[in-house]
Parts: C-alpha cells; structure tokens; sequence
C-alpha cells in the first residue's frame, strides 16, 4: 500500500524562529506557527479553535526564514508530517507532531513581500520554486546570485 504525506498550512508565527547548525555546518531553523478556524455553535455564538504546530526548514531556507520572519508574521508553508518520540531524564514518554518545511511563501506587506506587496514564495533551500529543496541529507546549493534571491 501506498502512501502519502504532505501538509500545507497558513497561519501567524507564534514565535521569532529560531536559527542554529548542526555540526556539518547546516542551517536549521525552528519556529511556530498558529492556525485557526472559526464557526457558530448550535446558539448562535461564535467559537474559536486555534492549532500551534512547531516547524523546522533547514538549509539556506532556514537562514532566509530566520532574517526576514518574526513573531506575528503570516506564512504558508508546504512540507511532511514528523513524528518524535523521546523519553525525559525523568523517564516519562514523550512524543508531539511537526512539520518538515519544504517550501515557504511570506504573506502579506512589509518585510514579507516584496515591492508591490505581493507574496514571495521559495523553497526550502531559499531559492525560487523551480530549484529543488534542500534538508537532511542533501548538499547545500551554492549561494543564490542577486538575480536568483526572491525579494
């Protein structure tokens, strides 16, 4: 049987990420994301639901999300469902659901779009959708030239 795992999720950072490297000298970038829906319930009332959801982009995606994203900010991003488990120093189990960012658009004005105000999109490896991502695993792209940087 076959399967297939992608996910693909808009909301506001709930955070400023979070930019460190492995020891091979990787880029890794941690950040959270909130998402939300709204309905009436059976009296009339609206209700809310909110979803955090911890993402991690690696590779020069991740140096590009840390430099022009901070908390509050709107984002789309595409990529797979992780699941972690591990135990505490205090022997509890434990486990949570992530997201393994492959591509990312900035929404909105300001910092995250470029001149007109439009999205810019890129994909994990920070260059334009038509390179493909980087992450675990992959060789880092070499450095974008200015005419291959998305904003």
């Amino acid at each position: 049987m076959s399967s297939y795992n992608r996910i693909v999720l808009m909301g506001n950072l709930t955070r400023d990420p979070q930019l460190s490297y492995t020891p091979n000298n990787t880029a890794v970038c941690k950040f959270g994301i909130a998402t939300n829906r709204k309905w009436k319930d059976r009296d009339g009332n609206m209700r809310e639901d909110v979803c955090f959801v911890d993402c991690t982009v690696f590779g020069r995606g991740g140096e590009t999300f840390n430099q022009y994203m901070s908390k509050g900010r709107s984002v789309l991003i595409e990529g797979r469902l992780e699941f972690s488990q591990w135990t505490t120093p205090e022997g509890d189990k434990r486990s949570r659901h992530g997201v393994l960012v492959d591509s990312f658009t900035f929404v909105g004005g300001g910092r995250g779009g470029d001149a007109s105000g439009q999205p810019v999109a890129a994909n994990a490896g920070g260059a334009p959708n038509d390179t493909p991502a980087t992450g675990p695993g992959y060789d880092s792209p070499p450095p974008p030239t200015d005419d291959d940087i998305p904003f």
